[in-house]
């Protein structure tokens, strides 16, 4: 009697459930995501789920912990100037957040116990103390990059606007005679708008701690 060979690999594992997950958070949301949606993507049964992940926020935890993995942060261990590395790490952040927008209000919660979460935390104290920032400063400078690098993978102000000539009547809003280009123009507006940004965070910074030089 011929035995049915055992497949190579386990039907389900997290890094499946992970992947699935993410492609549903990608093309229609977080609120797409459920463990019967999920266990229906993957052909299992709902409660195989839970041999891997306790609650539904478990998943999405471990989602957006798989994006912040994506980051690049070799650029706070290479021996370049804090400035250099704050601008290549945000910019690959920014990157991996834009390529998953969905995650974003998710992600924006905190590390909490995400492994790869914490270690761009911990990266990108590090790299700011290692530099010369004291701790409190270091942590602030952690923050405020956090916020913006999010913040402008939240939405696009570009999109926001509509093709339509006839939507700005130049009696109402005489500067805005331009604006119905600007959905078609997103992503140039867009990372146009979010190096503008980056540059004058790490300049303000850059004066921020040369004032910190004097001080000490």
């Amino acid at each position: 009697m011929c035995r049915m060979a055992r497949p190579r690999k386990p039907l389900l594992s997290r890094e499946r459930i992970v992947a699935t997950a993410l492609v549903l958070v990608d093309g229609e949301g977080l609120q797409a995501v459920s463990t019967r949606r999920l266990a229906a993507e993957l052909g299992v049964s709902g409660p195989s789920l839970y041999n891997h992940f306790t609650t539904k926020d478990d998943i999405l935890d471990a989602v957006a912990d798989a994006v912040v993995g994506e980051v690049d942060l070799s650029v706070f261990d290479d021996g370049r100037d804090w400035r250099d590395a704050l601008v290549a790490w945000a910019r690959s952040y920014r990157a991996a957040l834009a390529a998953h927008p969905h995650i974003v209000p998710f992600l924006a919660q905190g590390p909490g116990r995400r492994p790869a979460g914490l270690r761009m935390a911990d990266a990108v104290f590090g790299g700011m103390t290692a530099a010369g920032w004291p701790p409190a400063h270091a942590t602030r400078v952690g923050a405020l990059m956090r916020y913006f690098v999010a913040g402008s993978a939240l939405g696009s102000f570009a999109r926001g606007f509509v093709d339509d000539p006839s939507a700005y009547d130049p009696t109402d809003y005489p500067h805005l005679g331009q604006a119905h280009l600007l959905a078609e123009r997103q992503q140039q507006v867009d990372e146009g708008a979010f190096e503008t940004g980056l540059r004058a965070l790490v300049d303000g910074l850059a004066v921020q701690f040369a004032a910190l030089d004097i001080d000490r």
